[in-house]
């Protein structure tokens, strides 16, 4: 192992509003490598990285930042300056995908489904948007990711209280037409679609406690789909991470409606990799345990 990958460094952490979750994804993945006889050098990510990054003489990086400064392509664009191999998408991708708001619009652009939505600022009618998206909506950072910042609104008030919140966390907030629905997410694995997950919470979204927190939170795989409409969500995932050139590993999550029709949330390129977290799920039902998916993972920087 340490001839195929050489030092690995780890980049976790961080200073987002995620580091809790970007911790604990680092830990696990460092001593899945460590078992696995990789040379690994666990890095907590911080401003200073950048003057750190030559003391470590890393072959290689692999990637366990979620949220700003790890998912949005500067780290990726840093990693490439230095001609250091890292893990999952480019610069350009990780941009793209961290951005809520204009993956939803390239989305539109090349005829790919996803709710409908609306940019909010200081300036927006909140009732005439809520008449436009259908009455109900969720509120969302267009750059954050596990669900920070998000609130469903269904009246002018709480929507714009649900605005003031989100740009707490980020200058871009959407608002996205609620769709009343299972929720469903899909993994890919170095080109592979794994088995899709449904995913069932009493609360009222697949919110920050629902993923990391709760203890009654469902994860149903198989999904309950019949053969057909699973095909159907497996190919709308993977047309959704290669439109926005997505490489690697990555997780696609996908709403559907009453009427089954299915609609694009958005792409995670530095999923979760918890003991709660989807991708180990989707890859343990596909026949691969936590070792190999690490491992699968750091192949995406050869």
């Amino acid at each position: 192992m340490k001839q195929k990958y050489g030092r690995v460094g780890v980049l976790y952490g961080g200073t987002s509003a995620e580091r809790d979750i970007s911790l604990l994804s680092g830990q696990c993945v460092i001593k899945s490598l460590q078992r696995s006889g990789v040379d690994v050098v666990p890095i907590d990510v911080s401003a200073d990285l950048l003057q750190r990054l030559p003391e470590h003489q890393l072959d290689r990086a692999l990637i366990m930042l979620h949220g700003p400064g790890g998912e949005d392509g500067s780290l990726q664009g840093a990693l490439q300056f230095y001609g250091l191999p890292y893990t999952g998408s480019g610069v350009f991708s990780s941009a793209l995908a961290m951005d809520k708001l204009h993956s939803k619009q390239f989305w539109q652009g090349v005829d790919l489904p996803t709710p409908k939505f609306a940019v909010l600022n200081e300036t927006t009618d909140w009732q005439e948007t809520l008449d436009a998206l259908g009455g109900v909506v969720m509120v969302k950072p267009s750059h954050e990711g596990s669900s920070l910042g998000m609130t469903r609104a269904d009246s002018p008030e709480v929507l714009k209280e649900a605005w003031r919140a989100a740009a707490k966390l980020d200058s871009s907030v959407i608002a996205e037409q609620w769709v009343a629905g299972a929720e469903y997410t899909i993994a890919i694995l170095d080109g592979e679609v794994l088995p899709a997950i449904k995913l069932e919470t009493e609360h009222t979204f697949y919110d920050y406690d629902a993923k990391y927190l709760a203890s009654d939170t469902r994860y149903l795989c198989p999904c309950g789909l019949s053969p057909q409409d699973e095909k159907s969500l497996r190919e709308l995932a993977k047309k959704a991470f290669d439109s926005l050139n997505c490489s690697g590993w990555g997780r696609v999550d996908v709403m559907a409606n009453s009427h089954g029709e299915f609609f694009l949330l958005e792409v995670n390129t530095v999923p979760g990799m918890t003991d709660h977290s989807l991708v180990p799920m989707a890859a343990a039902a596909a026949g691969y345990n936590f070792d190999q998916l690490v491992l699968k993972i750091l192949d995406s920087s050869l």
